[in-house]
């Protein structure tokens, strides 16, 4: 009798934990919930990587061609020269442009802290040796401007100061750079070009953001609809730099 009240007693127990377990078990999340969850993480996470990781940026004038072209969109690794890292000869950097830190600029390392630089006749030279060339640069004027008129083709000797970067175009005869307004403070790096990720090709036709805006926005509509395919320069997609 006492065994059966004791078996008994150990059934009990047991249902009581299975009861226990299926009211303590967490109900399963609604579909829409786990969508609005994961999309908010998604949000969260762009948000840092864009504050502190990478930044999008636009490439607007044609000073770097052939390297970079007028509506490349390119990612910048923030954190390039973060933690002892410092910008070397040929690294392609976005700056603050020192005569208005509310323009940014993207231009080609050529020099460092300490090197001397000189421009004659066109050629780069850092210190007295002619600096690397790089593959896509281009000199589109055949004419030679002496220093006296210009700094473009014959610049210095100049010797770059500490914690400045003596910056150059690689259109080089069609970029406004350190030859004529000084070399590029650090505090002024944004970071460090890495790839382009969109590429359109700009057309002077394509219509205007004027009021009323959401004619425009039905005549962009049209427009990419019509054009999305023949101005997408494909081979630029994803192209590191």
């Amino acid at each position: 009798m006492d065994q059966d009240y004791f078996v008994q007693d150990i059934k009990r127990a047991e249902a009581e934990k299975q009861a226990s377990r299926v009211l303590h078990q967490k109900q399963p999340k609604p579909l829409w919930r786990e969508y609005l969850e994961t999309a908010v993480i998604a949000l969260v996470a762009a948000l840092l990587l864009r504050l502190f990781v990478v930044s999008a940026y636009r490439v607007n004038s044609g000073s770097m061609e052939d390297t970079l072209f007028t509506g490349d969109y390119i990612f910048v690794n923030k954190l390039a020269y973060e933690y002892g890292s410092d910008p070397k000869p040929g690294d392609i950097i976005v700056f603050k442009y020192p005569n208005n830190p509310k323009k940014d600029f993207i231009k080609r390392v050529v020099a460092v802290p300490g090197d001397e630089v000189q421009v004659a006749d066109k050629v780069v030279y850092v210190n007295r040796e002619v600096a690397p060339i790089p593959i896509h640069s281009k000199n589109t004027d055949k004419r030679i401007i002496p220093g006296e008129l210009s700094f473009r083709d014959n610049f210095g000797p100049y010797i770059v100061p500490e914690d400045q970067y003596f910056v150059l175009g690689d259109n080089r005869d069609d970029s406004h750079d350190s030859r004529f307004w000084g070399c590029v403070p650090r505090e002024n790096i944004r970071g460090k070009a890495v790839f382009v990720y969109w590429s359109w090709t700009p057309d002077p036709d394509a219509p205007k953001w004027e009021f009323p805006y959401i004619v425009n926005a039905v005549q962009w509509l049209g427009y990419a609809l019509f054009n999305f395919p023949s101005h997408i320069r494909w081979d630029r997609l994803g192209m590191p730099i």
